[in-house]
């Protein structure tokens, strides 16, 4: 379903945002400040071994059985800090393939869950996924909440179907750029409910890749790669 008020030619846009995450730098500081406090208690334990060996009792030198328990201790520390060595070298890898799917987003138009999105040179498009067919209600408001266009269409079944609205308000008003959320409600012959499942598009300008994980951005706005949920061309 492609409908509009008024069909434009400018490219679809997108808004809505996803704050930087900072976890990963915190758990980074965690994971070096814990392999830190490892690799120091390894070697208090490897001074701590060698001067008692160093000052026991010849005489009565240290248990056979004692000792051979210290050595297996020293070496579960060791394994200990290898194995956090393998684990880093695993995040980085992964952090290195996450970058890399980024940057293949870049310049392809993209579909995010969600209902707001942003008017830009009169044009706006939102994506609807309806299992039956139906009649479709649309609501459209500004980010103050004020209604600015409704309307309603006879659609047919079928994923990714394009609703593109030009600006203009049922009245003739053509509303300025910026922020519009849209509402759609649906209902079969029989008068029966309908979900819809409602997304927003548009061009990935760049990637982030100072972000864990890396921010994609569409039209201003950032979007983790998980948010989205297919790539229209």
């Amino acid at each position: 379903m492609t409908t509009t008020g008024a069909a434009t030619t400018a490219s679809p846009v997108v808004s809505g945002t996803t704050q930087p995450t900072t976890s990963s730098s915190t758990s980074s500081s965690s994971s070096l400040k814990s392999s830190m406090d490892i690799a120091g208690n390894f070697q208090t334990f490897l001074s701590l071994l060698t001067t008692q060996l160093q000052n026991q009792n010849p005489l009565d030198p240290l248990d056979t059985n004692q000792f051979t328990q210290q050595l297996v201790e020293f070496a579960g520390v060791e394994q200990q800090l290898k194995t956090n060595d393998s684990l880093s070298s695993l995040v980085n890898l992964e952090q290195t393939a996450q970058s890399t799917q980024a940057l293949g987003f870049v310049g392809k138009t993209a579909v995010v869950n969600g209902n707001t999105t942003a008017l830009s040179n009169s044009q706006a498009t939102w994506n609807f996924n309806i299992p039956s067919n139906s009649n479709l209600n649309i609501s459209i408001a500004n980010s103050a909440g004020q209604t600015v266009y409704t309307g309603s269409y006879s659609v047919g079944a079928g994923n990714n179907q394009s609703f593109t609205w030009n600006g203009q308000g049922n009245d003739g008003t053509q509303w300025p750029d910026g922020q519009y959320t849209l509402t759609a409600t649906a209902t079969d012959a029989s008068g029966n409910s309908v979900g819809v499942d409602t997304k927003i598009q548009g061009v990935v300008s760049s990637v982030d890749l100072t972000q864990t994980p890396p921010l994609l951005t569409i039209n201003g706005q950032t979007y983790t790669v998980s948010q989205i949920s297919s790539i229209a061309n």
